[in-house]
Order: C-alpha cells, then structure tokens, then sequence
C-alpha cells in the first residue's frame, strides 16, 4: 500500500473518531439539558421557552413539551385542591350553627315537664343530632386528610403519653357502662403524629367500650425491632370471621350492630391514619368472646 492509501485511511480513521467524539458530545450535552428540566420541574419554576427546535434534540424537545403538560396539571391539581378546601371549609363552618342549635335546643326541651312520648322523641332528636354532628365532623376530617389539606407529622415520641391521654379521655365512659379500661404501662417509642394517632386509637376504644356489655378492655404493647404494637383488647360480642375484612370500610356497620349507636367511619379513620404514618391495623376476634384490634406503628 502507497503513502497515499495510509494517509487516506488515517484521514477516515480520525474522522470517525471525530464523528463519534462529536455525537458523544451532543448525547452530553442533551442529557445535561434535560437534567436541567428535571431539577427546574421538582423546583416548581419550569416553564417552556420559546425555543428553536432544530437547535434541539428530538427527545429534548417531546420531553419539554411533556413536563410543560405536567406542569400545567400539576397547577390544575393544585386548583382544585384549594376549591375542595374552601368547599371543605364552608361546609363545616354552616353546619356548626344549625347542628349546635338543634343539641341546644333539644337539651332546653327534656329539661321540660313532658309526656313520656314526646320526652322520648326529643331524647331521640338529641341523639340523631349527636350522630350527624359525629357524622360531620369525621367526614371533613377524613376530607382534609384524603386530600391532603391535613398532613401527618410523624415523629419518634414515647407511647405511654399518648396512651394515658386516651385513657383519660375515655375512662369515665367506660366507668358509667360499669366496664374496666385498663391501661398496661409501657417505655417503647414509635414515630406517630400525636394528635392524629391519638384519633385513631380513640375510635376504637370508643367501638370496644361500645360494644361490650360488661368485662375490661385493656390496652398494652409489644415491642419488636421495627414496630411497636399496640394491643386494644375487649370481652365484648366479637366480629364474625366473615365480617373482619369488612370492617375498615367506609359507611361499614354490621347487620348484628345496626341498633347501636355510630355511623361505620371510625374504624376506616383509625386505618387511614395509621397507613399515612407507615402502619397497619390488623385485628383478631372471637364472637362471644372479644376483639383484639392490633395497631402496628413504626419504630
């Protein structure tokens, strides 16, 4: 081979070279772009630019393009977010009245010498508005959760605190059905939002004490590495096994309880709650004997 055919064939070699250095360079320089599009969508702040798309990629253009549309939904989510949060408002705040009135003025009438049947409908329209005030103010805490106008703050907190204050708050109802509520103390901790931890495990003791006619409902904990497990445990009529996987849902209530008080949205609270700070809720039951509702919260 002649000089001419070497240099030549360097000539194409390096050529290549070039070629494949200069679309390595503009795979680069794509690739850092759209890396720039990523970090401005997380921040809130992109927004697609006029732009002269044969200066672009194919695939950096369909993907401004796409995170222009998410963009756009995400402020469209965000919209309405707000509307459902006024709406949230504004139902809560012109129910309050009308409802407190209806308890008030219910209160003044048994107060009342009346008949028997019209001190038993008026003891009956208190009830009713107890159980629509209930109904009420479970439904827009379950709104602002599900919607997230309400967010968890789970923190790594001793459970014996948040324990005593459910006990306290229950005890006196539990004394005037002549139950025991006991409380077994404990030192473990787990991460939970107080307040909101707090709700859940209350709508299930306020079911256990609900449901049980006489006997103890006892709260304990067991500790493992990753949860800790808080045990609500009662001597009440018990879940039949067909109905366990029922429970937690939505407006639920059993046929055998339908004549005792509630509205079936305690329990799908207590879940919704618990799975927000990365637990569960399981429960164990034997009809005639007892229900155990078992809370597992991360440690």
């Amino acid at each position: 081979m002649n000089k001419t055919g070497i240099v030549i064939i360097l000539l194409c070699f390096l050529a290549a070279i070039a070629v494949v250095l200069w679309e390595r360079r503009k795979i680069r320089k794509t690739m850092e772009e759209i890396e720039r599009m990523l970090d401005a969508a997380m921040t809130g702040s992109f927004s697609e630019t006029n732009f002269d798309e044969s200066q672009l990629s194919a695939l950096e253009t369909k993907f401004a393009h796409y995170l222009s549309a998410a963009e756009a939904s995400s402020q469209n989510i965000a919209q309405e977010k707000d509307k459902i949060k006024a709406l949230i408002a504004d139902i809560s705040h012109q129910t309050k009245t009308p409802i407190a009135n209806l308890l008030l003025y219910s209160e003044l009438l048994m107060e009342e010498t009346l008949p028997a049947s019209a001190k038993a409908n008026v003891e009956a329209l208190y009830k009713q508005s107890e159980k629509l005030r209930f109904l009420i103010d479970s439904l827009v805490k379950l709104s602002r959760l599900e919607n997230g106008i309400i967010s968890l703050s789970p923190q790594q907190s001793a459970l014996q605190p948040l324990l005593e204050s459910v006990v306290e708050q229950y005890t006196a109802k539990a004394s005037e059905k002549g139950l025991s509520l006991r409380l077994q103390d404990t030192d473990a901790f787990a991460v939970f939002d107080f307040k909101w931890t707090a709700e859940a495990l209350a709508n299930i003791v306020d079911n256990a004490i609900k449901y049980t006619e006489h006997g103890t409902i006892t709260i304990s904990v067991v500790s493992y590495e990753m949860f800790a497990r808080i045990d609500i445990s009662d001597t009440g009529s018990g879940i039949p096994e067909s109905e366990q996987a029922k429970i937690f849902a939505r407006f639920y209530r059993s046929n055998s309880v339908q004549k005792q008080e509630g509205v079936g949205i305690g329990l799908y609270l207590a879940r919704q709650i618990i799975s927000g700070e990365g637990g569960y809720i399981k429960v164990a039951s034997v009809p005639g004997k007892g229900s155990t509702f078992s809370i597992f919260l991360p440690k």
